[in-house]
């Protein structure tokens, strides 16, 4: 407890017990030694009899008077290193050399951790120390790890991998939510309330001003995304700059080619539209990527893939399609249609440029493509009478939707559409062509997860075998057995919907969807639930439920007249 003291010339316990041990005169010898190692202040020596007759012991005494003082030397530590003398670190450093030894003394040690932390480079010795040393690494302030993180990247690794993973999972819990809703999903947060989530923060306050951890976390996120294909790791990258935009952290925001881009990108996610002024700024951002800068490209690329900024550019693009043909335009005339397939095509691309390390943008998906799916899924839509009601889809539809990324994107959000108009045949029609599609993207978890919250709008349609017939057996229920996200999303749909469900076809679910014994357990709970449900609505009728009042951003269109290292 009392390691170090000598090194300083301060007596110990030690010391005590060698001087009693030697002594003729313990009581003495014990007087000596206190006046030796008490408080040297001559006037204290007489008022200390006062505290012997009031019965408060030497040690209460000093305890409290080193408290004290230690709350001053830790106060005056900080206004020193706040103040602007030119020797300021010196004499921190000068009183680091005389602490240091005392650094496992528990009373003593926050007074070396405060002068530590306010140094902005502790002498290399001491911070191997202090690494070398679990507990002492332990309590250290952040601001000193973050000199001992930049030179070893594995430390810092083991430091943020469980903040990944912590990420990683409460997003896929998010797509996973008990609540469906079409107004309340994954995507309606707002940027800056997804900003002050516990990974973002932490992370954010590990990296401090430190563009070398900066560029770390950023290859850590290049890698998983890699390795994993997970689009959540690009959310978090973007969201990781724009926190230290938030926090006016320039040292970093200055130096990271794409932080405008995602600035501006940022803006169109919180308003869920690209405006035309915006997109002439992130066109700007686009073509102003040099020659011999083509790298910056990959990290713009994993910023257009995080799904936030896709969910934006899709529904600015689906609308901005929907203009043109109330127009009867064409998609090449539109100079924001182009940039929307543009950025489109770079997000989706993100894992194969970095993937492969050519670092150019994809070819543009052909207009004539956007156009023609567009105008096939205009013609699902039509609705003149029962009798010219097109009863098949435009081959082209199917085509796109398996043959190109980008197409394949929109044709899933123009379903979507179709579910927010409440288009139970054209519904019925387009659900089954998307068994096959670009990547299995169907069968995506945001996908899914937006599906299922918007097939609440048509609730009462679950009563028809045709539509669960569409619904179930020629949509999900042809990959659940392979896919267990699939079954999951099957689940939840029924959880909320159960009542809904013709009992006949419900009861053919049920021994259709019962979770095989290797299943996870949320999976296996979720199906317990629902049959738990469905025995307690046996035994009491369902309640009516009120249609939900609509905004559902998709208003009539007016369209208005980073180094970080790169990769």
């Amino acid at each position: 407890m009392f390691a170090g003291l000598p090194e300083l010339g301060i007596s110990n316990g030690e010391d005590l017990k060698e001087t009693l041990t030697n002594c003729t005169d313990p009581l003495k010898a014990i007087d000596q030694f206190q006046m030796e190692n008490g408080i040297l202040l001559p006037t204290l020596q007489s008022a200390l009899p006062f505290l012997d007759l009031h019965g408060t012991p030497r040690l209460e005494f000093h305890q409290s008077v080193f408290d004290e003082l230690r709350e001053k030397l830790m106060e005056r530590v900080a206004t020193i290193a706040e103040g602007k003398d030119e020797d300021r670190y010196i004499k921190l450093e000068e009183l680091l050399e005389k602490s240091f030894p005392l650094v496992k003394m528990p009373s003593i040690q926050p007074i070396v951790m405060q002068v530590l932390k306010h140094l902005p480079k502790v002498p290399e010795k001491k911070l191997k120390q202090v690494m070398a040393d679990k507990e002492l690494y332990k309590v250290c302030a952040v601001e000193v790890k973050r000199q001992i993180w930049q030179d070893n990247q594995a430390l810092f690794g083991d430091e943020v991998s469980p903040l990944l993973k912590q990420y990683i999972v409460e997003k896929e819990a998010a797509l996973f939510s008990s609540d469906l809703s079409v107004l309340h999903n994954f995507f309606s947060p707002s940027p800056k309330t997804r900003r002050q989530g516990e990974v973002v923060l932490k992370l954010t306050q590990m990296i401090g001003k430190n563009v070398k951890l900066y560029d770390m976390v950023l290859q850590f996120l290049r890698t998983l995304f890699l390795r994993t294909r997970n689009v959540h790791y690009c959310t978090l990258r973007a969201e990781l700059l724009m926190s230290l935009h938030d926090l006016d952290i320039s040292e970093i925001c200055s130096v990271d080619p794409c932080h405008k881009f995602s600035w501006c990108l940022d803006a169109c996610i919180r308003e869920k539209f690209v405006d035309a002024k915006r997109a002439r700024e992130l066109q700007g951002f686009l073509d102003g990527v040099k020659k011999g800068q083509e790298q910056v490209l990959g990290d713009l690329s994993m910023i257009l893939c995080d799904p936030f900024a896709c969910n934006t550019l899709v529904l600015s693009t689906v609308r901005n399609l929907q203009e043109l043909l109330s127009q009867d335009a064409l998609p090449r005339d539109s100079p924001d249609l182009l940039l929307l397939l543009r950025m489109l095509s770079l997000g989706q691309g993100a894992w194969d440029m970095i993937d492969s390390q050519v670092f150019k943008e994809p070819r543009m998906v052909r207009l004539t493509l956007s156009g023609n799916t567009l105008s096939a899924c205009h013609d699902v839509n039509s609705e003149k009478s029962s009798l010219t009601y097109p009863t098949t889809l435009p081959e082209s539809f199917s085509r796109y939707v398996q043959e190109n990324r980008v197409a394949c994107e929109i044709g899933l959000y123009y379903v979507l559409h179709i579910a927010k108009q409440r288009n139970k045949n054209a519904l019925q029609r387009l659900l089954p062509a998307l068994v096959d599609t670009y990547n299995d993207m169907a069968f995506g978890d945001i996908f899914l997860h937006l599906l299922t919250g918007h097939l609440t709008l048509l609730s009462d349609e679950f009563g028809s075998e045709e539509f669960c017939t569409a619904v179930f057996d020629n949509f999900l229920l042809t990959s659940f057995s392979s896919k267990e996200n699939v079954h999951r999303h099957c689940l939840r749909l029924l959880n909320h919907l159960h009542q809904k469900v013709l009992a006949s076809y419900m009861e053919t679910l049920m021994k259709t969807l019962e979770p095989p014994k290797q299943s996870s357990e949320s999976m296996k709970e979720l199906y317990t639930l629902l049959k738990e449900k469905l025995e307690a609505s046996k035994k009491s009728p369902p309640e009516p439920e009120e249609a939900p009042s609509l905004d559902l951003g998709l208003h009539p269109v007016a369209v208005p007249s980073t180094p970080t290292t790169p990769l």
